[in-house]
């Protein structure tokens, strides 16, 4: 579930946010947003692209994350800002990488409510009478005009409790949490003992029918995105009670039982499949049309009590996610025009604390989201990539800042930051790339829109109110990004066959290939980051200015 406080600090308001959140509420707060709709649908897609080598899809992201999650775990515990994933390179290269780090974040959690969305219907079309009376998804899963219908009444009511500032969801986030956990575990727990056969992981053309293409595939599919999310807590941090002490480990506890949980249910869900049903390979290892796969595993295995539980958890814990992450994007929105990044507009509040017109861009850009992207999968690898992109920033920020604020206390130390580092980049760029051409280039329009957004907004500002831009520091962004989807373009993975790459690259070198040129960025980029003086002067003017961040009033 996504942080309540996603937002970056800046100069006016008035009070400050109060340090109060413990380890416990930090941890709920990632584990929440890594337990969402992804355990419901993830699994599913993994299993087409992959057959049973789909765990070894789900052991990959786990190790990779992990990696991205130690990074993340020294950041936050060393810089306790509001909305870190932002600031962190801001802190290193300036205010326009900061801008186009923080317009990633935006992107990607502004598309999560929709996708929220869309996981619920997907899962409660398979309700006879909601199938036969709502028609809310065609056959091949996307939403019909009736789903876009429902959809947007969906969007409306997240929009509307995030206006009125209910905190209701945010407060019982433990509870929430625990349900979300629970449900996943119980699902094992039945399924293995009623309906577990072994011999569906050699079943379809082996383990690996696809080989590392489909372990690798299967990634942008639900993986990642099923396991991203463990950051939030730091973006939490302003709030933090101990944050020092709390941050890191609250991030890699509930990385790790996020982990442990979703391994877990690739092994029940491929143990319990129908031995028939994988005859001729893995295209459909439930039947086609069916969107709602734990559900049919627990009828046909006898629980079908556990079916209706399972109905319950997909309305319930999609659309708290959901919920939450239309203030998340409306925060980040309003943090981007507090920094006067975009129209101050965006940065101001109600008399009752709440970010209106920000929300309402939330709600605007996730209806719009339903238009190019229908179906749960089709947004989950627009939104896998982004969040790649967020979190590419953090390592070469881990590096650059260890040697410009060499002196800052690090309660918690990434171990072995010179090879973990670029290691975590070079994750960070195969995640890009595996997620597919076709997204990679829309991806770069969004930020190219983005970037347009920025300057025309500076050309409307003031000098003296203009940040200086860094443009020295910031020479290796668009080489990289520009680099990123050129490689793609050569490489083998797309998921629009009407926007199919040129394979040039074989299967392996292609790997090989981008962790070289992951390699190279890496190390350039730590060699741009900005003088020590000014990072310093950047994190120390942070602090002073989070003491006067107006509280804001959001679910």
């Amino acid at each position: 579930m996504a942080s309540p406080s996603n937002v970056a600090s800046s100069p006016g308001g008035s009070g400050h946010f109060k340090r109060t959140v413990g380890f416990y509420g930090l941890m709920f707060i990632s584990l929440g947003s890594i337990i969402g709709s992804g355990w419901l649908l993830g699994a599913l897609n993994a299993a087409k692209a992959a057959g049973p080598a789909s765990l070894i899809s789900w052991v990959l992201a786990a190790a990779m994350l992990s990696v991205l999650a130690l990074i993340h775990a020294e950041l936050g515990a060393a810089y306790p800002v509001a909305g870190g994933t932002a600031r962190f390179p801001l802190f290193a290269f300036g205010s326009i990488t900061g801008f186009i780090a923080g317009w990633a974040a935006w992107l990607q959690a502004v598309a999560i409510a929709p996708i929220e969305v869309e996981a619920s219907l997907a899962y409660l079309d398979n309700i006879g009478w909601v199938k036969d009376n709502l028609h809310l998804l065609n056959e091949d899963g996307t939403l019909t005009a009736s789903g876009f219908g429902w959809a947007s009444l969906l969007m409306v009511i997240f929009t509307l409790v995030n206006i009125v500032g209910v905190k209701l969801l945010s407060e019982s986030n433990t509870i929430t949490v625990l349900w979300k956990t629970a449900v996943p575990l119980l699902t094992v727990l039945v399924l293995l003992p009623l309906s577990f056969h072994g011999a569906n992981f050699s079943a379809g053309g082996g383990f690996m029918p696809f080989g590392f293409h489909g372990v690798f595939a299967a990634l942008p599919l639900g993986v990642v995105f099923a396991l991203q999310g463990f950051e939030q807590c730091i973006q939490l941090a302003a709030e933090a009670a101990q944050p020092k002490k709390d941050l890191s480990r609250a991030v890699l506890v509930a990385m790790g039982i996020g982990a442990v949980v979703y391994i877990l249910l690739e092994i029940a869900f491929i143990g319990s499949l129908d031995p028939a049903a994988l005859v001729n390979g893995w295209a459909n290892p439930i039947a086609k049309g069916d969107f709602g796969p734990y559900a049919t595993l627990a009828i046909a295995a006898g629980a079908g009590w556990l079916a209706y539980i399972l109905y319950v958890d997909a309305f319930i814990s999609p659309a708290g996610t959901g919920l939450i992450y239309v203030g998340t994007s409306a925060r980040l929105t309003y943090a981007l025009g507090r920094d006067r990044q975009i129209p101050g507009v965006f940065g101001k509040l109600s008399v009752r604390g709440v970010p209106l017109w920000s929300i309402v861009l939330a709600f605007v850009i996730g209806e719009l989201s339903f238009a190019p992207f229908p179906s749960w999968s089709q947004l989950v690898s627009v939104v896998t990539s982004a969040t790649a992109v967020m979190y590419a920033f953090a390592p070469v920020s881990l590096a650059a800042l260890r040697r410009r604020d060499a002196d800052r206390e690090r309660p918690y130390r990434t171990p072995f930051p010179a090879v973990l580092a670029p290691l975590g980049f070079v994750f960070a760029n195969l995640i890009i790339y595996w997620s597919g051409w076709d997204v990679n280039y829309k991806i770069g329009y969004a930020i190219v829109f983005g970037l347009i957004v920025f300057a025309i907004t500076r050309a409307f500002q003031k000098p003296e109110n203009r940040a200086k831009l860094d443009l020295k520091a910031a020479q290796w962004v668009v080489p990289w990004f520009v680099g990123m989807i050129l490689l793609g373009w050569l490489g083998r993975y797309s998921s629009d066959t009407d926007h199919s790459p040129l394979n040039i690259l074989p299967d392996g070198i292609d790997v090989l290939v981008i962790a070289v040129f992951s390699l190279a960025i890496f190390y350039w980029a730590v060699a741009c980051a900005r003088p020590t003086a000014d990072v310093v002067a950047a994190v120390e003017q942070e602090h002073a200015e989070l003491e006067q961040q107006p509280e804001i009033n959001t679910a």
